[in-house]
């Protein structure tokens, strides 16, 4: 029990990590965070649209960061470090962000949703479902979504296959939740089917040159069995004929 106690504790505290440097590097465009355990210490990676806002002016920024890290948490030589997102587009946790903060500005939910899910479907993404629930125009609650190209919903697929990042845009009548689920460029669904075409038969052909080979083989062998034959044939008669001709001298 205490084994699996231990793991808990530091699933909440990466949890809490992740919650709490993505507050800390929002305007940086936050992507994602990785820990990682290492001999020299716990080494923690920060994906963001914009990595020199979380690193600062000489650093500054990032060294602050790591202290309070450090403080709050209780990590031990802790070393972060900031990379920048290949494809943010493609990126459910920037594009949700994106998503929210066009809310916040004042843009129409739909214009939010559509203009959003041509740019991630322009990135080259298989599909997307960009989900945005709340108090969208009046005082009720209500759930609209957009979809474009292949979506799995559950299962092992989409959670191997889907990327999904949560964002939320604060209003003056309430609160209003953003989901962006993306299927990467590189997936492959499961009932996709390549068929290839199979190389020539290089063997049977050598089978069958084989085949010719024996065959002439064969029909030569019965050819000079043939000619044996005829010309044994040939010497027999010409003794009995020889022989028939002594017996014709010795009667005279």
């Amino acid at each position: 029990m205490t084994v699996v106690k231990e793991m808990i504790k530091e699933r909440v505290r990466r949890a809490q990590v992740h919650d709490y440097v993505q507050k800390k590097t929002t305007r940086a465009g936050f992507g994602g965070l990785s820990i990682q355990r290492t001999p020299l210490g716990t080494h923690v990676r920060i994906a963001a649209e914009r990595p020199g806002l979380v690193i600062g002016r000489k650093g500054s920024d990032i060294q602050k960061l790591t202290e309070e890290l450090e403080r709050k948490f209780g990590y031990e030589n802790l070393q972060v470090e900031a990379g920048e997102v290949n494809n943010f587009a493609l990126n459910p946790l920037i594009m949700a962000a994106k998503v929210a903060n066009a809310l916040e500005r004042g843009w129409n939910y739909r214009r939010a949703g559509n203009s959003m899910l041509q740019r991630i479907m322009d990135s080259g993404a298989r599909g997307c479902q960009i989900t945005i629930a709340g108090k969208l125009t009046g005082l009720r609650h209500r759930t609209e979504k957009f979809l474009s190209g292949h979506i799995k919903f559950c299962g092992e697929t989409a959670l191997e296959l889907m990327d999904v990042g949560i964002a939320q845009a604060k209003l003056k009548r309430g609160t209003i939740g953003v989901k962006v689920a993306i299927m990467r460029p590189d997936a492959k669904l499961p009932d996709e089917i390549e068929v290839t075409q199979l190389p020539e038969p290089i063997v049977e052909a050598k089978e069958e040159e084989s085949t010719d080979e024996t065959e002439k083989e064969t029909t030569e062998e019965v050819k000079q069995e043939k000619t044996e034959d005829t010309k044994v044939d040939k010497k027999a008669k010409a003794d009995k004929k020889e022989k028939e001709s002594e017996k014709k001298g010795d009667d005279k």
